[in-house]
């Protein structure tokens, strides 16, 4: 079963602003002739910031499978085995650490002894219930 990510106000302002902005100063610097052709280059990196961080707004997702968790954030990819989750904390905010996610107040993944990752479905309660399906004895904090 596949999971959409979440995506809170603060997530989706700052990354459509920053697109916004890196576009508008781009077509700004053709309009005024600022960019000057031997500057196209710079073109490239800018643009490679707004693809990836469209990539990360519209490709994050979760999938549940038989035996695996697979998260996905743009070029960020993974998979963790059922077996290995232990815990999960719902409504927190991981701060440091890996996020594949779009949103605050997700679910905190804890796994094997030290591991742990932060993701944000759209219900926290319907993917906690369909995990649950899948390995019963993870404990459940709030």
């Amino acid at each position: 079963m596949i999971f959409r990510s979440k995506k809170d106000n603060l997530f989706t302002i700052t990354i459509l602003g920053l697109n916004a902005f890196l576009i508008g100063i781009t077509i700004y610097g053709f309009i005024t002739g600022e960019l000057e052709k031997d500057e196209y280059w710079t073109l490239i990196p800018i643009l490679g910031v707004v693809v990836l961080l469209f990539w990360m707004f519209f490709g994050t997702n979760y999938q549940l499978s038989k035996n695996e968790l697979i998260y996905r954030c743009g070029p960020i990819k993974g998979k963790i085995k059922i077996n290995r989750i232990t815990e999960i904390i719902k409504g927190k905010t991981l701060w440091v650490g890996l996020k594949p996610a779009t949103s605050r107040k997700g679910l905190i993944i804890k796994y094997d002894k030290y591991n742990e990752i932060y993701i944000s479905p759209i219900t926290n309660e319907s993917f906690i219930a369909e995990l649950l399906k899948l390995k019963s004895d993870i404990k459940i904090n709030d």
